[in-house]
């Protein structure tokens, strides 16, 4: 994407419905994809006000038309629930400042696409799991937003990333890059090619329950990383879910085994020592009741049964994906080393095989917890 300019960020901010005077205008955040700058605004004797400026990629989203359809479809859905539950639908989702034009979005005289959002303050994403607690809070926030949208018909929704989380298309993507072996780097990494091919059952499990009416299509997030949560800084409470780009139709066990695979790994996702890395048992476990109490029984006993599955899938479609990005050439994904997404792809079958050493107390926890939800209350799963 190109740079931008001054003048491009004046004429954008002259289409939005800004009130006040500006006072500061800066970057903001650490995503790799938008482009996001932070405004402040004073507004006469009511103080001040800051909001959320953003250029979307349309590199990577080539229909941001789309993508805003879904954004503004599930935000008023949101809002909607929120105040009915008695919250608050200025904090608890994301809420979009409209063009002049009346629309949500600007279109710049470079073609280029634009929204903004109310910036939502005294509240903190967190990179990391510093502390349990917030594991859980951010279970909790995108179990809730799962179950707020249960009812939201899933297939209205449009692939803002055609094939996102279809793992036997990752699979075939894989197959391919082995066979033309671009780069000839194929001969070293032997026994990760074989690691797939083992595993190429994980690629049509889901896929299969779908075609059977087994498993129910859902708003997905898609990116359900714990710094995609807001954390109240008072309370301590998971309070709102961001970035909302890649909401689509998809699966709850892919939501849940995302974080899994984000949160509960004991080391970096492009670790080097790979016996620093395996699947934590108690974040596993304290994210799966925080989900679970999120959801407020709007799962089916068959997806909560599934959700240990989600976490293996969803760890090996990564590790393979950062697979072929390394025998492609590493074109998708940024590496800042050699062997960088070689790296990321070994921690990630490497917790895949921790996931299957400790499959059976995986499905304990998660059977424990199903049991105890079908019996009892959802307040039972307070932290």
């Amino acid at each position: 994407m190109n740079k931008i300019s001054k003048e491009e960020l004046e004429e954008v901010i002259n289409e939005f419905q800004y009130e006040g005077k500006l006072v500061f205008i800066k970057p903001y955040g650490s995503g790799h994809i938008n482009d996001t700058f932070l405004l402040k605004y004073e507004i006469g004797y009511m103080g001040s006000l800051n909001v959320i400026l953003q250029r979307m990629n349309r590199e990577i989203f080539e229909k941001p038309v789309e993508l805003m359809e879904n954004v503004i479809g599930v935000t008023e859905h949101l809002k909607k629930k929120i105040v009915e539950m008695g919250g608050d639908p200025e904090r608890e989702t994301l809420n979009l400042i409209p063009a002049k034009n009346g629309k949500k979005y600007v279109i710049d005289s470079q073609g280029e696409y634009w929204r903004s959002y109310i910036y939502i303050t005294d509240a903190t994403s967190y990179d990391k799991v510093e502390k349990p607690e917030d594991f859980y809070e951010s279970a909790v926030a995108f179990g809730k937003f799962q179950g707020l949208l249960s009812d939201y018909p899933a297939e209205s929704l449009h692939d803002t990333i055609r094939g996102f989380h279809d793992t036997k298309a990752r699979f075939l993507a894989f197959q391919n890059a082995v066979e033309k072996d671009i780069c000839g780097r194929k001969a070293s990494v032997k026994k990760e090619i074989e690691f797939v091919l083992e595993h190429e059952k994980l690629t049509t499990v889901f896929d299969t329950l779908i075609r059977k009416g087994e498993i129910p299509l859902r708003v997905t997030h898609n990116d359900t990383k714990l710094n995609n949560v807001m954390i109240d800084d008072k309370t301590g409470k998971g309070l709102c879910v961001i970035d909302l780009d890649t909401i689509m139709p998809g699966l709850a066990m892919n939501d849940f085994g995302d974080s899994i695979r984000f949160g509960a790994s004991t080391a970096a996702e492009d670790e080097i020592d790979l016996t620093k890395v395996s699947c934590d048992m108690n974040l596993y476990e304290i994210y799966l009741r925080g989900f679970l109490k999120g959801c407020n029984g709007k799962l089916t006993s068959k997806e909560m049964e599934l959700l240990p599955f989600g976490a293996k899938v969803m760890t090996f479609e990564c590790g393979m994906r950062f697979l072929t990005d390394y025998l492609e050439g590493d074109h998708y994904f940024k590496i800042h080393r050699e062997n960088h997404n070689l790296d990321r792809c070994r921690t990630q079958f490497k917790l895949v095989e921790d996931m299957e050493n400790k499959w059976e107390i995986m499905q304990k926890i998660t059977e424990k917890y199903r049991r105890m939800y079908k019996q009892e209350k959802s307040d039972y799963f307070g932290y």
